[in-house]
């Protein structure tokens, strides 16, 4: 992770969706001047969540696709999943 400053443009490309550039560009945009280092911060720490999400995401692919178990503690939820998947009928909206 890079310990350079955050900037406008490395909060866009850390949110990895345009829509929430758009939605980050629109609020830092509209907000009034004394608000805008409490908004900059939020999407700073949401980009940084994000940041940390995609490389914690590319880590497991990488130990999976080499056939190894992620790192980590990993809780199996199969046994909570599987039940209610056994029973007849589907489930849903149509």
């Amino acid at each position: 992770m890079s310990s350079a400053p955050w900037t406008i443009e490395s909060i866009c490309d850390a949110l990895g969706s345009p829509t929430l550039a758009q939605r980050f560009l629109g609020e830092i945009n509209r907000v009034p001047a004394h608000e805008i280092l409490p908004v900059f911060a939020r999407w700073e720490r949401i980009a940084k969540n994000m940041r940390h999400a995609d490389e914690r995401s590319r880590e497991i692919i990488e130990h999976t696709q080499r056939g190894e178990e992620p790192p980590g503690d990993w809780i199996d939820g199969t046994g909570r999943l599987t039940p209610g998947m056994n029973e007849g009928g589907a489930r849903g909206a149509a």
